[in-house]
């Protein structure tokens, strides 16, 4: 049986009339308050519905607030032990998630009841529904200017140990063996014996944490030749080919090496330049990757609205519009489109979008446009100081070259694929930054070449020097303060799981838990001064 209580329906009966009326007015005015009144009723309960027998099994809890129950534990960031007791005794949760009733059955949830719900959720990606519909909600309520918006990610780590080039090879072994043992002891039988206590005994592990600097390299060239022997040994093997673990085996050993025609020694190690940042981190967490310049894990693309008139800052609501998980070494400049395109289905897509230079490729200027954005980001790159460039020429707002540097207009102008401005050979040869120019010699003239997408780049390198463009991307430090937020509230950047299903499903609802303590404190800036007058 599938228990769904519909929030919005009343009650003959206020079963709330125990508490006194400080006490219910803070609940009315807090968080508590707006989760109960504005984000209960959107959770999307439908689409778990479907993942629900409805003639087989033991009845479910009810489904809105153990759905609620699972934005409140990544909001507040809480353990699942936590998470049962906050459930059962505070008060705010079942003001905010609708609890009236004093019984297990109404109170109670066990651990795996949570599991199994979290899991239903994350494993079939519906955390982005409960994420749009609750902020859809929000925009709605408190009427958000989505105009104007600003992008950034956020580096994460998931419950994974760092491991270095050792630790990778060893921990693969180690769990490889472990599986065998568990499903194939006959095939774990043919392995040496020396393989098996060397990764398998209890303290075999710690062995590889304590080789010392001097032997690392000794020791990188065993464990990995041990993996290349045990990856040959069962690769015609069908029912150990197909074991997960031994595809981990595969994948560190193309990861980490490279195969030799050599019999004495068909293991090379690649060098760690050569290591792709795709590269398995840790057989625990087979999704992480590495970033060169923030190193093992997960980004975070964040977007969010933002309000530039002072006056109304305290009361407009900065809401995050978009969040999406994605290993570790994925480039920003391929996030951005990707997040145009989920806030246009939601119908928040913005008119500006701020961000930095990763994001503000020529491509991604022009793809923005095509979706009516503009966005407003330098120009990745610097210009050569001691040489002359595009930008040195005379152009006008059309994009049409009027002179070079030294003031002399161009004698022929020509257009194809590319633009070919002609000036006069007389002026160019006795031109004394002629060494310097970007101008080419040809038989009647010194031509100057660009395609479009140069002048484009030179016009976005002129008016990122004027005042106006200063004026307009400094608003993008503030997403900043919202990253900051994100993790100081949720504590987003070191999860409690792993895998990438498990960190968006974290990810994404820590985000929601960021939008409802922005909507609760503008909401009870609104309603306090009416109270107030009430008890006055």
């Amino acid at each position: 049986m599938i228990k769904v209580n519909n929030p919005n329906q009343l009650n003959i009966f206020d079963p709330w009339d125990f508490l006194t009326p400080k006490r219910r007015q803070m609940l009315d005015v807090g968080w508590p308050g707006l989760f109960r009144e504005q984000i209960l009723p959107s959770i999307p309960v439908d689409k778990v519905v479907e993942h629900f027998n409805t003639t087989f099994g033991r009845p479910t809890k009810e489904l809105y607030s153990m759905l609620g129950a699972l934005i409140l534990q990544q909001a507040f960031d809480l353990t699942d032990q936590e998470t049962v007791q906050q459930y059962a005794f505070n008060i705010q949760w079942h003001y905010s998630l609708n609890i009236c009733e004093e019984t297990d059955d109404a109170k109670y949830i066990s651990l795996k009841t949570l599991w199994n719900n979290r899991n239903i959720v994350a494993q079939n990606n519906l955390e982005d529904d409960i994420f749009k519909a609750g902020t859809d909600k929000l925009a709605q309520v408190f009427n958000v200017n989505i105009d104007k918006q600003r992008i950034d990610s956020v580096h994460i780590k998931s419950n994974m140990r760092r491991l270095g080039r050792i630790g990778i090879f060893s921990e693969s072994i180690h769990k490889f063996l472990v599986n065998l043992k568990r499903g194939h002891q006959d095939h774990l039988d043919t392995i040496d014996e020396k393989v098996i206590d060397k990764y398998l005994s209890k303290d075999s592990l710690g062995c590889f944490s304590r080789v010392k600097p001097s032997e690392s390299r000794k020791t990188l060239t065993e464990v990995s030749k041990d993996l290349f022997d045990l990856v040959q040994q069962f690769k015609e093997c069908p029912e150990v080919a197909v074991m997960y673990s031994y595809k981990l085996l595969e994948r560190v050993l193309n990861d980490q090496c490279n195969l030799t025609d050599d019999k004495d020694n068909p293991v090379e190690l690649k060098k760690p330049k050569e290591i792709a940042s795709d590269s398995l981190q840790n057989p625990s967490d087979p999704d992480a990757s590495y970033s060169g310049h923030k190193g093992q894990g997960y980004q975070v693309q964040v977007m969010e609205t933002f309000c530039e008139d002072e006056e109304q800052k305290e009361e407009t609501l900065n809401l995050i519009t978009h969040v999406n998980v994605e290993p570790a070494h994925n480039s920003d400049a391929n996030a951005l489109i990707p997040a145009i395109e989920s806030t246009e289905k939601q119908n928040l897509k913005p008119k500006e979008l701020t961000a930095d230079s990763l994001y503000g490729s020529d491509d991604n200027c022009e793809r923005a446009k095509e979706h009516d954005v503009e966005l407003i980001a330098p120009t990745m790159g610097s210009v050569k100081e001691d040489k002359l460039s595009l930008a040195d020429f005379q152009i006008s707002e059309k994009g049409e070259v009027l002179a070079c540097p030294q003031g002399h207009a161009p004698s022929k102008v020509k257009k194809k694929k590319k633009v070919s401005i002609g000036f006069a050979s007389g002026h160019c040869q006795n031109c004394p930054k002629l060494l310097n120019c970007p101008v080419k010699k040809g038989k009647k003239y010194y031509y100057l070449r660009f395609s479009d997408k140069q002048m484009r780049i030179v016009n976005r390198r002129i008016y990122e020097q004027s005042d106006e463009f200063k004026d307009r991307y400094r608003w993008r430090a503030g997403v900043e303060a919202t990253m900051s937020e994100y993790d100081r509230r949720t504590g987003v950047k070191h999860l409690r799981v792993r895998g990438l299903k498990a960190v968006k499903f974290s990810a994404t609802l820590k985000a929601l838990g960021v939008n409802i303590f922005r909507a609760a404190v503008i909401r009870k800036a609104a309603m306090m001064p009416e109270e107030c007058l009430c008890a006055a």
